[in-house]
């Protein structure tokens, strides 16, 4: 069985000869055995108790603390506990800081090209950025809900033509425009539009953005604040605000 000294076993744990020593005096790592010369001699277990001890004090306990959990009937369950603790804890920095990256990496493509950028344009990017997750989650939505709509229309359109019977189509218009005013509205109340001009977010009338030209993520209003009339940015608007 392995033997370490006072400093291989610092060395292995990445602590200070010192540190070691003053567990030694708090009796939370006592040595298995002393050599002749009364140096201080640690087992295989010993250096696994240190390392335990070391990300103890990792997580910020005190010594009081540490020897307490080291003295329970099963301080292995307590640990296994804190372990998990501290997982969970790691993992959720993670991922913050993952999504802080794609951030960034967004942020930066939407600056490539833009020689003339201001804190206005930065702005700009941010706010898409912010509500892109949500914006193509609605957009989705709209989509996947509105496949059955479509169905019954080619359904009803078909089995006009070849059968000759035309009341399923009015029971498509029945139910597609209803749920076309609904779904438009719905849509509407979410977003909100950039002015390329004066980089306001403003909301234009339903009546208008429904009129619009638009492209997939634009469409050509009136800003309300400035009155430059042209093509302005879709962002997500919030929860109906």
């Amino acid at each position: 069985m392995s033997k370490y000294t006072t400093g291989e076993i610092a060395k292995l744990c990445g602590v200070t000869v010192r540190t070691v020593q003053y567990y030694d005096t708090r009796g939370l790592l006592v040595p298995s055995e002393l050599s002749e010369g009364g140096r201080r001699l640690y087992s295989e277990s010993d250096l696994k108790l240190m390392k335990i001890i070391c990300f103890l004090r990792e997580l910020d306990l005190p010594i009081n603390a540490i020897s307490q959990i080291l003295k329970e009937e099963h301080p292995e369950k307590v640990i296994s506990l804190l372990i998990e603790q501290q997982e969970a804890a790691l993992s959720d920095e993670i991922s913050g800081k993952q999504e802080k990256l794609e951030k960034l990496r967004e942020l930066k493509n939407g600056l490539k090209g833009k020689t003339d950028f201001s804190l206005e344009t930065i702005g700009d990017i941010a706010v898409i950025m912010e509500g892109n997750k949500k914006l193509k989650r609605m957009r989705w939505m709209m989509v996947l809900t509105g496949i059955p709509i479509s169905a019954l229309q080619w359904f009803s359109i078909i089995f006009w033509i070849v059968k000759g019977i035309w009341w399923p189509f009015i029971v498509y218009v029945i139910i597609a425009v209803p749920y076309a005013i609904v779904v438009s509205r719905y849509y509407f109340s979410h977003v909100k539009y950039i002015c390329p001009e004066c980089h306001e977010v403003f909301k234009p009338t339903l009546k208008e953005a429904f009129r619009a030209n638009h492209t997939p993520t634009a469409r050509k209003l009136t800003c309300t604040a400035c009155g430059h009339k042209g093509f302005c940015m879709e962002v997500w608007g919030g929860d109906g605000e």
